[in-house]
């Protein structure tokens, strides 16, 4: 199980750390590409999502390793899957019907989650 947390935490962190970093310090223009939802919302939300993505992916790592708060681990998944909802929920009312992305993230996090209760 400890195996399988690190592979799903890992992939989650590495996805999360690079579009929370993105999302941080590129701007509106250069995210459009790839975002086309920046254009729905304020520059300064798509900042916060950024930030909470980062600080995410590091509660995904840090507190296993180091054995402070290892359930900061489960909530750093739970919020994934919340975020992810949320981001479905998004796509869909901009009419943008391209969520397999999403989906694949709700159920990794998911795993996540049910895979850090292991050491709770």
């Amino acid at each position: 199980m400890n195996i399988a947390y690190w592979i799903a935490a890992g992939l989650l962190a590495l996805f999360y750390l690079y579009s929370g970093g993105v999302k941080l310090v590129r701007s509106r223009d250069r995210l459009r590409p790839m975002m086309a939802w920046v254009d729905s919302m304020p520059m300064s939300a798509v900042r916060v999502i950024g930030l909470v993505e980062v600080l995410g992916a590091i509660g995904l790592l840090l507190p296993p390793l180091s054995g402070i708060a290892p359930w900061l681990a489960l909530a750093a998944s739970t919020g994934f899957v919340i975020l992810q909802i949320g981001a479905t929920a998004v796509h869909l009312r901009i009419g943008d019907r391209q969520i397999a992305l999403n989906i694949a993230l709700i159920l990794i996090a998911a795993v996540t989650a049910w895979l850090a209760t292991t050491w709770l």
